[in-house]
Parts: structure tokens; sequence; C-alpha cells
């Protein structure tokens, strides 16, 4: 895969590259320290990964973020950072990141989460899973939105929760970590303003995403 590493100090640049560069599977396409160098490269590389910091010199992430996608939806981003700020988690996941990680990550660990992201999961820092999931129970909006609110994979959770899968099952069928399962019924749960999985599974029924017996 081909992954862009953006952050404006430089000796971090060098020491993620020094991690990365010995996997076989992965290459180094470019590596820049701002917003505007980030959409430049990306447009002109055509990343799979980007692994940016959040705060840069003249934006943050989620401002290149949301350009970058806009240029190719299929790109994926993941936030290496310092911040642990709930603003700054809860702008990357809105910006589209799949990823929000603290720079104090062991490189095994960093390794493993960027071929997470690559094969369709999320990756988030401990700490920060319970952080978004809080979030998402207080959201609430005024009426029932539609299954067009929920993302691809949420819709697929949602058939398969409908289906009477377990979170294992669901795991095993979708190719997914069961604590990735768990956090897209808690995501798809607050979006349709569900209680729980018997409403979600009614929810899937009503509006014909499922066989009706």
């Amino acid at each position: 895969m081909k992954i862009l590493i953006i952050d404006d100090h430089v000796l971090f640049r060098e020491g993620l590259a020094a991690i990365i560069r010995p996997q076989t599977d992965i290459e180094i396409a470019g590596m820049a320290g701002s917003v505007r160098e980030a959409i430049e490269m990306a447009k002109k590389q055509k990343p799979e990964i980007i692994l940016m910091d959040f705060n840069l010199p003249d934006g943050t992430g989620a401002d290149a973020a949301r350009t970058i996608l806009e240029m190719d939806p299929s790109c994926k981003l993941i936030f290496l950072t310092m911040s642990e700020e709930d603003d700054d988690l809860f702008a990357a996941i809105r910006s589209g990141a799949k990823g929000y990680l603290m720079k104090n990550i062991h490189p095994p660990e960093l390794i493993s989460a960027i071929r997470a992201v690559q094969n369709g999961e999320s990756a988030l820092s401990q700490g920060m899973t319970m952080r978004l999931m809080q979030e998402l129970s207080r959201t609430k909006k005024q009426g029932r939105p539609t299954e067009n609110t929920l993302t691809l994979r949420e819709l697929d959770v949602l058939r398969a929760i409908a289906a009477g899968l377990s979170n294992q099952e669901i795991g095993s069928h979708l190719y997914i970590s069961e604590n990735t399962v768990k956090f897209h019924v808690h995501s798809l749960l607050a979006k349709l303003n569900l209680t729980d999985r018997k409403e979600a599974a009614n929810f899937a029924r009503e509006h014909g995403l499922v066989k009706k017996d």
C-alpha cells in the first residue's frame, strides 16, 4: 500500500519512516509538513493511507482530510497526534478519518493499526473509543433518521443484527474484530436513535433492509 506521512516535525517524520520502511507491504510515497502540502501530495501520489498529525502549521488535519476525501473518497486517513482533546477527536472522526492514535503508540501497534485500517477497520488509541461512544450516546437527533444516515459498514452490521448474529459472528462474517463490531453497533444505534439490538432489527425489517419472515 502507498502511504503519505504528514507531520511538521522533520525528526518525527523521519522516525516514522524508519519504522515503516522495513515493511515489505508498505511503500512511503512521500512526506510533508503542512495542510497545503498534504493536499498537493495526495492529489499527485493518490495514496491508500495517509498518516497525519492533527495540528499542522496552516490548519488542522481535519481541514486536510475533508479536502483530500472529496478528491479521493477511497483514501484512508489516520491521525497520529499528541492531542487528547475530545473536540479534536470528534472533529477528526467527522472529517472522515478512520483512525485516531496517540504518538506514544508502540511501533508494532502502529503497523498493525495501519494494516487494520487498510482492511476496513477503525483504529483508535485506548481510551479514545470510550470517549467516542459516550459522545455518540449523548447525540440524539430530532425525529427518526433513515438508513441513509449510516455508513456502508454500519448497514452491513445492521443487517447482520437483524439476521440474529452475535458480535463474534458478525466479526467473522465481515472479517473485522469483535471490538470493531461493538463500535459499529454503538454508532448505528446512536445515529438511528435506537436503544438496543431488538429495535435495530425491527428498524432493518421495517425499512426493507432484510427479508421479513
